[in-house]
């Protein structure tokens, strides 16, 4: 038990001085920083970049935004994933490489399908 205790002390540490940090730098920001306030301050609006926004409450995004996001989490996925066989290549082995040509051929067919369909027309 205090092993294993002992494998985690570094995270353990790193986690505690980095949240003691970031408190640190809150409370002295809060302590030492100016507190101005004014009517833009005060204001409850939402706004984006600075600037007071034009989006109202019941606005919807379209589907297009939504496949978007999605596919940007898919090949985002396969680049977490083909970095490290990357990397270690030569340990994996040539199994390793057919397994990838085929997970990317897989991607890049349905990259294809989606590109057809239109689904990368922002519209």
């Amino acid at each position: 038990m205090a092993l294993m205790l002992r494998s985690y002390l570094p995270a353990i540490v790193f986690l505690a001085l980095g949240g003691g940090i970031g408190v640190a730098f809150a409370f002295l920001n809060k302590l030492l920083g100016p507190n101005r306030q004014n009517v833009r301050k005060n204001n409850q609006d939402p706004y984006e970049c600075g600037l007071p926004s034009e989006v109202k409450q019941g606005f919807r995004f379209g589907i297009s935004f939504y496949l978007i996001a999605m596919l940007f989490i898919l090949f985002d996925l396969e680049t977490v994933l083909l970095y490290p066989v990357a990397v270690q290549l030569r340990a994996f082995g040539t199994f390793a490489l057919i397994e990838i040509s085929l997970f990317i051929s897989l991607l890049m067919v349905a990259f294809v399908y989606v590109w057809r369909r239109g689904a990368l027309e922002w519209r």
